[in-house]
């Protein structure tokens, strides 16, 4: 069989086209931040997960022109050999502190922190506890490492329990979850997950590239939102992404310098890559300092959000549960799902479908994120466009419901 018939077989994506629904690699030509332009049209932009609004902060993009100039474009190696600049050490101390760790490692994505950090802590006789909504960075770090894995069910603790109940005595074990998922927008609950570590002697990792930035009034995220911060919290391990809060591209792991040193001489995700560039190094490091010298912007992110699910709410989406600035609303079917996206742009907002297997079968979702820099008359149009979409959907439920009634 030729390896490449699936790729001839793969027509879904062709017929979306053809209905003019598909919503993927849109490519954008102008970016403001709030807004963009595609295809010549401006649209709204609440599919970013630019919370804080710091891309087009005049401070960060400085930073990175000023990095540029001074050590090029790129480091041309990895961290392990000649690809470690002085730069990338400051933002590993400055974010330990932040993170109130005792050091940190700066990779050149998040995901790669993920496969890295994971893959090389857990070897053969070590057991993964992993929730099953957890990034799918997560789920790929997983399957790299030589432990075996054991997935729980969504935020089921009883589950997680079972779980930790049925490891050997002698394995080393590790809990790896979300603070926030990035789908549904929900709070992990990590202070229930932190007593079931120390009862049963595993360690916790925490994925933040959501939380951090957002969570917690310093921007500290999961940890601070559940006043857990440092080592005697009892989360090992906090990763985090530059993609983000922090208006960049990397990523970062922070713990006990212990654990830092080992992962920095072990994990092949960290070693075999190239370094971040020194523009995205020195823009991370930019975005940092404004989110630890103006908690303002958290306030006002906090306060479009609020509104946003309120008013949602009440034209009768339902979002949910969210409790951060990713607010889904849920569909159903994937066909619905990319008719109420169509709607959605023609009315120039730019949001994100999601369907399987982004979420479960039958459960599509239109996912929103929103920023601290978003303007009131913005966030205005979006509540509207929502409530139109509303109205035209109970129009057209109240007339099959006639039709139904006369047949």
């Amino acid at each position: 069989m030729d390896l490449f018939e699936k790729c001839h077989r793969f027509t879904r994506v062709h017929e979306l086209m053809a209905a003019g629904m598909y919503p993927y690699f849109r490519a954008i030509e102008e970016h403001g931040c709030t807004r963009a332009t595609i295809q010549g049209r401006e649209v709204i932009m609440i599919g970013s997960n630019n919370y804080l609004g710091l891309t087009h902060d005049q401070r960060v993009i400085q930073a990175a022109v000023d990095a540029t100039e001074r050590y090029g474009s790129s480091c041309t190696g990895s961290r392990f050999l000649n690809g470690t600049l002085e730069l990338h050490e400051e933002l590993e101390r400055r974010l330990a502190k932040f993170m109130h760790m005792e050091a940190a490692a700066v990779f050149s994505t998040g995901f790669m922190v993920n496969l890295g950090v994971i893959s090389a802590l857990v070897g053969k006789n070590d057991v993964i506890l992993c929730d099953r909504e957890n990034h799918a960075s997560i789920i790929d770090g997983c399957r790299l490492a030589f432990g075996e894995t054991r997935k729980f069910r969504h935020g089921d603790l009883q589950d997680l329990e079972r779980l930790l109940q049925a490891c050997p005595d002698d394995a080393g074990k590790l809990i790896v979850v979300d603070g926030v998922f990035s789908m549904n927008g929900t709070i992990t609950d990590l202070p229930s997950i932190v007593k079931l570590a120390k009862k049963y002697s595993a360690r916790v990792m925490l994925d933040d590239a959501h939380g951090i930035g957002v969570l917690g009034s310093g921007g500290r995220g999961t940890l601070e939102h559940f006043d857990l911060l440092g080592p005697e919290g009892g989360v090992d391990l906090v990763m985090g992404t530059f993609s983000k809060s922090l208006a960049s591209v990397g990523g970062f792991i922070a713990g006990s310098a212990a654990a830092i040193h080992f992962i920095k001489h072990t994990a092949r995700a960290l070693i075999f890559s190239a370094s971040p560039t020194p523009a995205n190094t020195a823009a991370a490091m930019a975005a940092l300092e404004i989110i630890e010298h103006e908690p303002e912007r958290i306030q006002r992110l906090n306060e479009i959000c609020d509104r946003m699910r309120r008013s949602l709410k009440e034209q009768g989406y339902d979002t949910m549960g969210s409790e951060t600035p990713i607010i889904p609303i849920l569909i159903g079917g994937d066909e619905e799902t990319f008719r109420f996206w169509k709607m959605l742009d023609a009315r120039g907002i730019f949001a994100n479908p999601v369907v399987a297997p982004g979420t479960p079968a039958g459960k599509g979702l239109i996912r929103t994120s929103y920023m601290a820099t978003h303007r009131d008359e913005e966030i205005d149009r979006v509540v509207e466009a929502f409530g139109e979409i509303s109205l035209l959907q109970r129009q057209g439920q109240s007339q099959t419901a006639a039709h139904n009634a006369r047949a």
